[in-house]
């Protein structure tokens, strides 16, 4: 079974594709046309569709360097969580109030705002693979600024320069595998980017746990942010961009060359049949390079299918941060610390465990069961997990005041501190399996690949949009609306969150990307998009069944 190729916003059409193909002197990839008339390409795509190619050792290097930007934004996320309780007087000589925790934690989401837009930008114009080499540099400027910080200011200017790379690494990386992935391993391997980010947290916390005791030890898990960046930049170097950015640059011999690198069991004729599907889908946008990014602006919001597909991305960044997570995580030392734990550090390794564990999980069921279907049931255990922290904070009976200091009403560790643990190990565990990953699919719904970059874009500003609000209030909700209600408010997004999935979100695993802009055209077509997606799962689970009994 096969789904026709739409036309472009530009209005080209299938043949229009071709001739672009066909007059490139530097491409082979060519349709071919049977003696009785029919176009092959059609046929081949016919006898291909349901039908997977497997990755191969190249698209793991690609996602192993790829991932390795998440790692940093993981440890970046981790190490700052321990820092905030560790750093005691080095920074101004004297405690950290609320406020300037506040502000050092949301100078990263604000640098990462600023960043995702530029990555966007840069991304179609210079390449994934270029724009993810030189935010390494970033990271190490940003890294450094850390280090030798002796005042809160610098502290927050080096935090603010590392965001600019966290930014535009977040939106870079999903986008670059989602373009290399096979469409049945494509959730898979998105989610792995995911599974460096709750290592790389995971990591923070016990270098933190080790350095607990060393004076200045915060400073030393600052400085190892530096390593990873420096592997990344030397493997990046041997390392090929994607198919689609070279279909951008109409370079299309050499994006057949990496799409067969990247894909085993293709044939060359395959091959070609999918170039060609990437041109057919790609729009045409002429001018100068900033002309060119202006009118992929504008060509997202007048296309039906681009502009649904833009709501649906930025709903799920959204989601991912207006439920709360990335607070936690920051402040989990704090929260810990706050009711009774001494090691709080230790405690909160617990937490990035719990996420890193999880995440796993995903990993192995998302391309399997579908990414509405876990939101489904995951977004519900968030909200219920939420509830629990709610009850046990207000009877645990701690206020958080204007200041550093907190009131607590209750002395030493009681089971309703006990039980906060394990609301928010639940609620890690629900995010981890859910919207934790599945945010960050959502550049797949975008199938022209000129709005891809600047889709993805829109949805990591989205992202470090709403990690900025939260970041730089959450400790002062807690002050003003008390901890219950905080956590109660965050419950509450939650349920408008499960609306938005159960209305509004369709199906996409195991279709192509082009498949997907086709459901989008006329409409969200949830019901059609399962349908879909439960009949490619079938037709591929067959074919691979009869591959292994031939």
């Amino acid at each position: 079974m096969s789904t026709s190729i739409r036309r472009s916003p530009s209005g080209s059409s299938e043949s229009s594709s071709d001739d672009l193909l066909a007059n490139n002197k530097n491409s082979t990839a060519t349709h071919q046309i049977t003696e009785d008339g029919v176009d092959s390409s059609s046929t081949l795509a016919k006898d291909h569709k349901g039908k997977e190619t497997h990755p191969t050792f190249l698209v793991m290097m690609l996602t192993l360097a790829s991932s390795i930007s998440g790692f940093m934004f993981g440890y970046d996320t981790g190490y700052i969580s321990a820092a905030l309780v560790m750093v005691g007087t080095d920074l101004s000589n004297k405690i950290l109030t609320s406020g300037e925790k506040e502000l050092i934690t949301s100078a990263t989401s604000l640098g990462a705002l600023l960043g995702a837009v530029l990555g966007g930008v840069l991304a179609n114009l210079c390449g994934r693979k270029r724009v993810l080499m030189g935010l390494n540099v970033v990271f190490v400027v940003g890294t450094i600024i850390q280090l030798v910080a002796k005042t809160v200011w610098t502290m927050i200017a080096g935090r603010f320069v590392l965001g600019w790379g966290v930014g535009a690494a977040s939106l870079i990386a999903p986008l670059m595998l989602s373009e290399l992935a096979p469409s049945k391993y494509r959730g898979r391997l998105i989610v792995t980017n995911c599974m460096f980010i709750t290592g790389g947290q995971l990591v923070a916390y016990f270098i933190n746990w080790g350095l607990t005791n060393m004076a200045h030890g915060w400073r030393v898990s600052v400085g190892l942010c530096m390593v990873p960046a420096v592997i990344q930049l030397i493997i990046f170097v041997f390392l090929p961009d994607t198919p689609r950015y070279y279909v951008i640059k109409g370079n299309y011999e050499r994006a057949k060359e990496v799409f067969l690198k990247t894909n085993r069991d293709c044939t060359d004729q395959y091959a070609d049949v999918v170039i060609k599907d990437m041109v057919a889908s790609n729009s045409t946008v002429p001018g100068s390079p900033l002309t060119q990014i202006w009118n992929s602006i504008k060509l997202i919001h007048r296309n039906p299918a681009n502009l649904r597909a833009l709501i649906l991305a930025c709903g799920l960044q959204g989601i991912q941060q207006f439920t709360g997570f990335n607070s936690l995580m920051y402040f989990s030392a704090t929260i810990f610390e706050t009711i009774g734990f001494h090691n709080a550090t230790a405690v909160s390794i617990i937490v990035a465990a719990t996420n890193f564990v999880f995440t796993g999980v995903a990993l192995c069921i998302i391309d399997k069961v579908g990414r509405r279907r876990i939101l489904l049931w995951a977004i519900p255990g968030m909200c219920i997990s939420l509830i629990v922290c709610a009850i046990a904070f207000h009877y645990l009976g701690v206020k958080f005041g204007s200041s550093s200091e907190v009131v607590i009403q209750k002395t030493g560790i009681s089971g309703w501190g006990i039980v906060i643990i394990i609301g928010m190990v639940m609620f890690v565990a629900t995010y981890a399996i859910g919207i934790g990953n599945s945010a960050w699919t959502g550049v797949e719904l975008f199938s022209d690949v000129n709005v891809r970059s600047v889709g993805g874009m829109y949805a990591a500003a989205t992202n470090w949009s709403g990690s900025l609000v939260i970041s730089s209030t959450f400790l002062t909700m807690l002050e003003k609306i008390t901890p219950p209600g905080t956590f109660a408010f965050f419950a509450a997004l939650c349920f408008i969150s499960f609306l938005f999935v159960y209305f509004l979100l369709p199906e996409v695993s195991g279709l192509e990307l082009e498949e997907t802009s086709n459901l989008l055209e006329d409409g969200f077509n949830v019901k059609a998009a399962s349908e879909l997606s439960r009949e490619r799962r079938k037709i591929s689970k067959y074919l691979n069944n009869d591959n292994e009994n031939v």
